[in-house]
């Protein structure tokens, strides 16, 4: 299998794990980012109100809605944006610009390509925006069929459904989500490599299991502080996607509709939920990612 091969398969599996742990957290975030201010109840049980509507008319096994369109759309989504990202940086590493400073990293480090800070913030921010353009679709149906404003009953007949409206139904929400996502990524693989690179100073890994915590933690830690920056163009993402009313159409129409229906507080909506999803996904991602693809060097070195 070629390098891209290995880190497709290496992100595909990224995917798929943190998609089938994590789907209640995105569920939960779209149901309370989907409510348009006016009457949107504000109290700090109204996650455990939707846990418990959700539960009580569909089962545990409703908190999982939505998990086929999530899988359509992180699986290829996170392989071509973790082997993209990877393939980018390799190019990006060859010129003297992006060169970076000489690492103090142990060959049980990592597997992947070292830039400087402008290369990572360059490499992160323009990857995912590509990926997100040609996911964008996936996006949409990923929100509407979370969401409890559609009666989608199968994943072919929503993506019908949708694709009959055009390319801009299609394609709506891309703008808030690039303005979402550019910054997002950029943010996270300069704190991904900024934080391994100085675990990696301080204490250096000796063995795969010991990168594999310094990925988990390092991804994490990334993730917090990435998903906090971004998350009001995720809100304005989410209302866009689902939300069929004129006052919603648009980036500029949905910031001023959310701006006076519930002031700053409503471009935080399901912060919390997005925070701790984030947290879990980059953890859980990364340390899936970088720990198979250092499995399959040390098998070729040991073979």
């Amino acid at each position: 299998m070629t390098n891209a091969g290995q880190q497709l398969l290496s992100g595909a599996l990224s995917g798929l794990t943190s998609t089938l742990c994590l789907q209640p957290f995105d569920l939960l975030k779209t149901r309370l980012q989907q409510g348009d201010g006016k009457t949107m109840t504000r109290n700090s049980s109204t996650v455990l109100k939707n846990v418990q509507q959700i539960v009580s008319s569909q089962g545990f096994i409703g908190l999982w809605r939505g998990t086929s369109a999530t899988l359509a759309r992180n699986v290829p989504g996170v392989a071509l944006y973790m082997a993209g990202l990877t393939q980018l940086r390799t190019a990006m590493a060859t010129s003297p610009y992006f060169t970076p400073v000489r690492s103090v990293d142990s060959p049980n480090a990592s597997v992947l390509p070292k830039l400087t800070s402008q290369g990572n913030l360059v490499a992160g921010a323009t990857t995912r925006v590509a990926v997100g353009f040609l996911l964008n679709p996936f996006s949409v149906l990923k929100a509407r069929f979370e969401s409890n404003m559609y009666a989608y009953q199968s994943l072919t007949g929503a993506f019908v459904s949708i694709a009959r409206l055009g390319p801009s139904e299609l394609f709506r929400g891309f703008l808030a989500s690039s303005l979402r996502d550019a910054p997002y990524a950029g943010i996270f693989v300069v704190l991904y490599e900024g934080i391994k690179r100085q675990s990696a100073s301080i204490l250096r890994p000796t063995s795969d299991a010991q990168s594999t915590l310094t990925h988990t933690l390092s991804a994490a830690s990334a993730g917090a502080v990435a998903t906090m920056a971004t998350h009001p163009f995720d809100v304005i993402k989410t209302k866009i996607q689902v939300r069929s009313e004129d006052r919603y159409h648009g980036l500029s129409r949905t910031v001023r509709t959310i701006w006076r229906q519930r002031g700053v507080a409503g471009f935080f909506d399901g912060a919390s939920l997005r925070m701790s999803r984030k947290i879990l996904s980059s953890a859980i991602g990364w340390a899936v990612y970088e720990g198979l693809l250092m499995f399959i060097r040390t098998s070729k070195l040991e073979s």
